[in-house]
């Protein structure tokens, strides 16, 4: 199992609108290849800044398999214009 880690700094006022466009994007990313599970956390002292974790059963899941797929690219609409600066993403094991 492989635990993806993003800090997502969302633009300060659009954190309701986010939160909205994730409700939709969490089932797209539900569905892919060798998704387990995620997790979207909100952070209590930075009010705009979230965690986001998510379970892939290995690393190719998430870097080729989701990346590469045309339901990221859905992802990408939904979800990338809230960023400031873009997240960093890391993997874990």
């Amino acid at each position: 199992m492989i635990l993806e880690v993003a800090i997502l700094n969302v633009l300060p006022g659009q954190e309701d609108e986010f939160l909205k466009a994730f409700s939709i994007a969490k089932d797209i990313i539900a569905k892919m290849a060798g998704y387990i599970s995620h997790q979207l956390k909100r952070c209590i002292e930075h009010t705009n800044q979230f965690i986001l974790l998510v379970e892939w059963k290995k690393l190719t899941d998430h870097t080729e398999g989701f990346r590469g797929s045309k339901e990221y690219q859905e992802w990408k609409r939904l979800l990338h214009h809230f960023y400031d600066p873009f997240p960093t993403v890391e993997h874990y094991d």
